[in-house]
């Protein structure tokens, strides 16, 4: 049975005619197929692989040199959570927020809550050391974030 619906199969062939090198095609296949089952599992590997005529060894090296994808094992929960630990955001509160946001969520960085809900994870950087410390929920980053202001921020999610 196939992982990949006709849609996301429809999304990574428009991807593919966008590079001359059918292997760059990988890194936005992977995204596509996280972003609908919120992880990467191993039969997608082979289907990707199969519609970028690449070996699955080949897809699976992209998925594994980047931090951000998930597997079978490690779904990703509804939102995923990013806090930044830049040392500029650390300097402006990035610790305590991080570590604010694990209590309140029960869960540790790089866990998900127990409903699903949440992924809590760091980030090396958000590109926004000038409002530390910085957030980013789903494709949203905040800045100046204050632990409540977080609070509030995922309060507001579905």
């Amino acid at each position: 049975m196939s992982v990949l619906t006709d849609q996301m199969r429809a999304a990574i062939r428009a991807e593919l005619a966008k590079y001359p090198d059918k292997r760059a095609a990988a890194l936005p296949a992977l995204h596509i197929t996280q972003n609908a089952l919120r992880h990467v599992p191993l039969e997608a590997i082979r289907e990707i692989a199969e519609i970028l005529d690449l070996h699955p060894a080949e897809v699976h090296d992209v998925m594994s040199f980047y931090g951000f994808f998930r597997d079978e094992q490690q779904p990703l929960g509804k939102h995923r959570v990013w806090v930044c630990r830049s040392l500029s955001c650390m300097l402006c509160g990035g610790e305590e927020l991080l570590t604010g946001l694990g209590r309140r969520l029960g869960v540790k960085p790089g866990e998900t809550t127990a409903d699903g809900k949440f992924t809590l994870e760091f980030a090396e950087c958000l590109g926004g050391c000038e409002a530390g410390p910085c957030m980013m929920v789903d494709d949203e980053r905040h800045g100046n974030v204050t632990l409540e202001q977080a609070e509030e921020i995922l309060g507001q999610l579905e």
